[in-house]
């Protein structure tokens, strides 16, 4: 029988990262890693399960060549740690799941061997000694959670030397005793400075010449950060953002800056892109922009700033920008007086929500 290739990528760090930052955020942010991880695919691996941190992936009678292979790993790590820049460089969050993401690390298992397998409610999972060798793996006396680990099963077939060494590979020797049973490898820690990382688009922050058409403050009897995560968490908006039929989002991704959502409002689609601008002295700023209103801009700013007591203010800034004389004229008779009227009425029914829930919850 032809020999198979296990490959588990396996985010280091997962368990205190869960344990010590904020539970919803700390899913979202894996939830993200993981789905780049399985974008990276690049070899037809076939996913067998994703186990909490980490992910079982197959290639069913087949190991890919050495250089295939090394391609593969590499991938994998450029996608993690791009993202993980990403969310580094574009936070708006400063919750700590948020702001400890960077810190996490990538480990990849990979062995082969012959497979069997079962199946389970329809579905075909790997199964046998080599499944449980594999995963055993994981589990192994390299001091660094960030590397990469070729069983000698997989080297022997692609021909790996015992040092091999590129400018990011340094393999050396490794082996752990698991039942009584040895298992030698070659495993390279993995500089990520050494890594070409995907670049991204950092949206620019935003500055006017001039003060926001519409400036509307209120204060809150919860923390900055409860209230932050009410106005950019987008499952709460339909609680209380006036006038809107609609929210569509990906429910599993963090805002960030550059994330995008969509209001539907009397069926009319408004495409909104998170943004932001400076901020002042222990200030967390929020901001949105869309090209769909009935102007050539739209920006809308949510400054919060703590106060004593666990309570915070809320600044709501509004930047109609319009460029034409019908629209200047529109803006001067109709619109900042409409966009006024709505942002008051957001307010309103947010204070009314934030009520609400802390009644509930209290």
């Amino acid at each position: 029988m032809a020999k198979s290739l296990l490959f588990i990528p396996d985010i280091s760090g997962f368990t205190h990262f869960v344990q010590n930052t904020e539970v919803e955020h700390s899913q979202h942010v894996i939830s993200e890693l993981l789905e780049v991880l399985i974008n990276a695919n690049t070899e037809g691996l076939k996913l067998a399960e994703i186990e909490g941190d980490a992910l079982f992936f197959y290639k069913e009678n087949e190991i890919p060549s050495q250089e295939k292979l090394l391609a593969q790993i590499e991938t994998m790590f450029i996608a993690f740690y791009s993202h993980l820049k990403l969310l580094e460089k574009n936070r708006v969050c400063p919750c700590n799941a948020c702001a400890t993401a960077p810190g996490l690390q990538l480990k990849i298992i990979v062995h082969c061997g012959e497979l069997q397998f079962i199946t389970v409610q329809e579905k075909r999972k790997p199964f046998g000694q080599v499944v449980i060798e594999a995963h055993r793996l994981l589990k192994n006396s390299i001091v660094s959670d960030n590397y990469a680990l070729l069983s000698d099963e997989v080297t022997n077939v692609i021909g790996l030397p015992a040092n091999y060494e590129s400018k990011l590979y340094r393999f050396r020797s490794g082996k752990d005793a698991y039942d009584t049973k040895e298992i030698v490898y070659s495993f390279s820690e993995i500089n990520k400075n050494n890594l070409k990382l995907t670049p991204f688009a950092t949206p620019e922050v935003v500055s006017f010449q001039r003060s926001p058409s519409v400036v509307l403050m209120r204060e809150f009897e919860i923390p900055e950060a409860q209230l932050l995560e009410y106005i950019t968490n987008y499952s709460y908006r339909h609680y209380w953002a006036k006038g809107v039929d609609k929210f569509e989002y990906n429910p599993g991704e963090v805002t960030r800056l550059g994330t995008e959502h969509v209001c539907v409002i009397d069926g009319k689609r408004l495409n909104f892109t998170t943004v932001t601008k400076k901020a002042g002295v222990n200030e967390i700023v929020y901001g949105e922009r869309t090209t769909d209103a009935p102007l050539h801009e739209l920006y809308q700013f949510f400054i919060i700033k703590s106060l004593p007591g666990n309570r915070c203010l809320l600044t709501v800034e509004g930047y109609p920008v319009a460029k034409s004389l019908l629209h200047k004229l529109m803006l001067f008779l109709l619109i900042k007086r409409a966009i006024r009227k709505s942002i008051k009425a957001s307010i309103d029914n947010l204070e009314a929500f934030v009520r609400n829930n802390d009644t509930l919850t209290s």
